[in-house]
């Protein structure tokens, strides 16, 4: 064991460490695995072990920080096309079949949706521009 040199033992480290984060899917472990390469780098450059250890801590924490802030950045974010039922609120629609408060037909993206009124007092006349407000289930919500 003597004989095998330190930059062999961290990149052997940074394969081991490798492994979970293939099995387990945690970035976590690949920034480790990294920080075990730099390790290896220093040791072979002639580091001493205490400067590979820094460099390891370094690197890894310094990667997890800049990369757990950007996934956090990402994450806050709401994406900017919203599609599926999101999409089709705000949408303008023709009545096919007079909706009120107990249903109705409307034409809305092109497809033929059932529909109901959001104010049940009130009906939509076969013609009508209607405005969308909700989707509830496979029931538009217009006004």
């Amino acid at each position: 064991m003597n004989d095998i040199d330190a930059w062999v033992w961290w990149l052997v480290g940074a394969a081991a460490l490798g492994i979970p984060l293939v099995m387990t899917a945690m970035p976590e472990f690949g920034m480790f695995a990294v920080g075990a390469v730099a390790a290896a780098v220093a040791a072979g450059l002639g580091a001493g072990v205490v400067l590979q250890v820094l460099v390891f801590v370094v690197v890894s924490v310094a990667l997890i920080s800049v990369v757990r802030s950007l996934a956090a950045r990402y994450t806050v974010q709401r994406p900017q096309l919203a599609t599926g039922i999101d999409a089709l609120k705000g949408k303008q629609a023709v009545v096919l079949e007079r909706v009120d408060g107990t249903g109705g037909r409307i034409k809305l993206a092109g497809e033929v949706w059932s529909a109901r009124a959001l104010d049940t007092d009130r009906t939509y006349e076969v013609g009508q521009q209607v405005d969308v407000v909700d989707i509830e289930g496979a029931t538009a919500i217009v006004l």
